[in-house]
């Protein structure tokens, strides 16, 4: 299976063919590895409508025709945006949607989320089962003790953590968020986009490796990571 970085918290899961999306913030993003016109998808997935992570879903789902999954009240927002006719999931926490190429999962996240056209609702991780595979985007979040239960549910191969501080936890508390969600390989996320997220992605890597809390894999916009379950 295979993760590209698509730049700030935006990924791309691909696996035989099927390609599933998370949180696609292109245009306007200065990290972005590709233009909203350059993405396939099978599936859209969303942790929180922020305009940092809603991004281009609208436009993608209507040219690709790919459903799109949010938390059930920005979910409510994108049925009345793509119409009656296009697949909008919209499960809560705790929610498992099944597709024919694997699951998505919402979990809790501590932050804040009202969409840009003022939906209010509740921000998300999203633990991805794909290609054998079980991904943890964390989503934009503080540190809590909670991120200690996802592993739970089945072993966790991959998390995608926001390192970049201000409006996510930074990198320091990242370290600890790692050992919390135990998986066995680390992706930092959210960083360096803009001035306030500006942060250490290599000094992460080495703090999370002298805690013996994974594999740090720094990914730059457009790199792929191939992911062995």
């Amino acid at each position: 299976m295979e993760i590209r970085f698509l730049g700030h918290a935006a990924f791309a899961l691909s696996h035989e063919g099927t390609t599933v999306v998370i949180d696609p913030f292109l245009t306007g993003n200065p990290k972005a590895a590709v233009g909203a016109g350059d993405i396939e998808a099978d599936a859209i997935l969303l942790t929180h409508g922020h305009a940092d992570h809603l991004g281009d879903t609208v436009d993608i789902a209507r040219r690709t025709g790919a459903p799109v999954l949010a938390i059930v009240e920005l979910a409510g927002e994108l049925s009345e945006d793509l119409g009656e006719d296009h697949t909008v999931h919209n499960p809560n926490y705790g929610g498992t949607v099944e597709f024919d190429w694997g699951s998505a999962r919402l979990v809790p996240a501590w932050h804040t989320a009202v969409s840009p056209k003022g939906t209010a609702h509740m921000p998300a991780g999203i633990v991805v089962e794909l290609g054998g595979a079980r991904i943890y985007h964390v989503g934009d979040t503080a540190l809590f003790s909670d991120l200690s239960l996802v592993k739970r549910r089945g072993h966790l191969d991959v998390a995608l953590i926001p390192i970049g501080g201000h409006f996510t936890m930074d990198r320091f508390d990242a370290v600890v968020a790692a050992e919390l969600i135990g998986a066995d390989e680390v992706i930092p996320i959210h960083y360096d986009t803009f001035p306030p997220i500006a942060s250490d992605a290599q000094a992460f890597k080495s703090d999370v490796g002298a805690a013996g809390a994974g594999e740090v894999i720094v990914l730059e916009p457009g790199a792929t990571h191939t992911v062995r379950p």
